[in-house]
């Protein structure tokens, strides 16, 4: 094979690559907004259930104690799934810039169609998102940080009210117990991600 058959080679090896990667990260996107729609559509369709029950049972708290740990066990492995997706859109994405930028550098003209390397908007972008750039509280912006908020308040009210319930706590108390609780629940997952951010250090 000469050497203008083995470029030719390379550069459709080169589209086929971008081409692969692109369908991935439309994967991974299509996977996230289905297990967003499975968990946020299991907790308002209980949510939807406990007020029906509370028109017809005269004790709530068993329906509650069987449906809220299950929840919050599908938030947590959502919201795991959903960062691990997060991050792997971004490698994918880092991937397709490197091709971008072998593209950019094949003739003089390709900068007016690709842009010079400080120009890849989108990827600053979606490196932001994450806090791995210049803003890092644009991570609580993510959907995975949407899935940790949510599930933190159920954490936090599951708590507050068990607190209340074993505890004979006042109302009060038991909301007071159930913000803390939420508060620091959604603490522990914004550290996480600020970790798994660092580790991946694109």
């Amino acid at each position: 094979m000469d050497q203008q058959a083995r470029e030719q080679a390379f550069m459709n090896a080169l589209a086929t690559e971008h081409f692969v990667l692109q369908a991935g990260r439309s994967a991974i996107v299509g996977e996230q907004i289905g297990r967003v729609t499975i968990y946020m559509g299991a907790v308002s369709g209980a949510l939807i259930a406990f007020g029906f029950l509370a028109q017809v049972v005269t004790r709530l708290d068993p329906f509650v104690i069987a449906v809220l740990p299950a929840l919050f066990v599908l938030g947590e492995l959502t919201f795991a799934a959903l960062w691990h997706n997060t991050l792997e859109n971004l490698v994918l994405l880092h991937k397709m810039q490197a091709i971008r930028g072998y593209y950019r550098s094949l003739v003089p003209e390709a900068s007016q169609f690709f842009g010079p390397p400080e120009a890849d908007v989108q990827y600053q972008a979606a490196l932001g998102t994450v806090g791995l750039r210049v803003a890092p509280l644009q991570l609580l912006f993510t959907g995975a940080s949407v899935v940790a908020a949510i599930n933190s308040i159920l954490g936090g009210a599951g708590l507050a009210l068990l607190a209340a319930r074993l505890g004979q706590l006042g109302d009060g108390v038991a909301v007071g117990v159930g913000v803390a609780v939420a508060l620091v629940l959604f603490g522990v997952h914004v550290l996480y991600q600020q970790r798994r951010s660092a580790q991946v250090g694109l």
